[in-house]
């Protein structure tokens, strides 16, 4: 779960407006004919940490280099704070007043949208969670086939990488029906054969870069369905299937809440500059409280037989298998070049965006439960 905000308010380190000493007189003027040569950009640039006075001429050419320098430190992913381009026109009578009034914290992205269709998804999950559970695994199902389309769809757009979507969509629905019919052993006998039918999908067409196609076809089955199945493992838990996903899905939740929360207020300290700029340590000591505490409530009250120490552990590992695999989709999104695997939720990409930090965690969940309370 993609939060682009863990890190420090946008602004700092940004361009400050432009110098308006002995040029204030001039607002609203244009440059005198006689102004000397216009000065080169690069030489500006080569001197700009040291102080220029501005000449008869000089503002329009130093509003022009701070113009291209906003165009070149253009943010390209959704986690970087965006930069205020500068102006191009010369300050007016107010410009003194609007450059001191105290700039607002931004989020990043829509909010309304992402609560609102974060609601709306919380309710379809909820009702099919605990109306009926086969409807659950239909509800998992068709995450995966769009997930798998989005992520194959980009790596056509992006890599030339063709990998048949349609042997993969039908073998991640299987994985996560058998998975929930036939435990681990229909899971993984499920993946064996999704392999196997998108190594001969792809030899109907040329054998040109049948290796790497088929290796992305692999890896796309395990990164998507089969990390699903284990959602469908833990509904298969006849004392209480339901309120293991619940706790799963909360927990992810709570911790990337938490990191998003500490990060945008208290964050300076970049956590994985490379791969995810808007991510801190100090989101991440967040994410790793919140989901302790969800936990620990959530084994007591929610998990039959569980106990609270337990929870603790458990928050804790969701913390960092849901940040890792936040990182994760970070690192194939800048391979890729995207910002986003899609478009179809308003305010947080697409399907792909939302099961980032679920997917890594799934397996480790129910991992945990098998270990504290037994597979059910």
């Amino acid at each position: 779960m993609n939060q682009s905000s863990w890190g420090a308010p946008p602004g700092a380190g940004q361009w400050g407006p432009p110098d308006q000493g002995p040029a204030s007189a001039l607002r609203g003027a244009a440059p005198p004919a006689s102004a000397g040569p216009v000065p080169h950009e690069g030489d500006m640039a080569q001197t700009r940490p040291m102080p220029i006075v501005p000449g008869p001429g000089g503002h329009q050419d130093d509003h022009r280099d701070h113009r291209g320098a906003a165009r070149r430190s253009g943010p390209l992913f959704r986690d970087e704070k965006p930069q205020e381009p500068m102006s191009t026109s010369f300050p007016g009578p107010d410009s003194s007043q609007d450059s001191e009034k105290p700039k607002k914290k931004s989020a990043g992205r829509n909010l309304r949208a992402a609560i609102g269709v974060g609601v709306g998804l919380g309710v379809i999950i909820i009702a099919s969670l605990f109306v009926y559970k086969p409807v659950f695994i239909g509800v998992i199902a068709i995450a995966v086939v769009v997930g798998l389309w989005e992520l194959t769809s980009r790596l056509a757009e992006r890599k030339d990488i063709q990998v048949p979507l349609v042997p993969l969509a039908v073998g991640g629905t299987a994985m996560v029906v058998a998975g929930y019919v036939r435990g681990t052993e229909g899971a993984w006998v499920a993946m064996a054969l999704t392999a196997l039918a998108v190594l001969v999908w792809r030899m109907t067409e040329a054998p040109e870069n049948y290796l790497r196609d088929v290796t992305a076809g692999v890896f796309a089955a395990f990164y998507v369905p089969f990390l699903a199945t284990f959602v469908a493992l833990m509904l298969a838990a006849e004392a209480d299937g339901p309120q293991r996903v619940l706790t799963f899905l909360l927990l992810t939740v709570v911790s990337d809440t938490g990191a998003y929360a500490v990060g945008w207020r208290f964050g300076k300290h970049k956590l994985a500059p490379r791969i995810s700029p808007g991510k801190t340590r100090e989101g991440l000591v967040g994410a790793v409280l919140f989901a302790m505490v969800a936990g620990a409530l959530c084994m007591e009250f929610l998990i039959k037989n569980g106990v609270w120490w337990q929870g603790l552990l458990l928050g804790l590992t969701v913390a960092a298998s849901a940040t890792l695999g936040d990182l994760g989709e970070s690192m194939i999104k800048r391979d890729l070049g995207i910002k986003d695997m899609g478009t179809l939720l308003p305010g947080h990409g697409g399907i792909m965006d939302r099961l980032d930090s679920l997917l890594p965690t799934a397996p480790v969940v129910w991992l945990l439960f098998v270990i504290f309370v037994g597979s059910g």
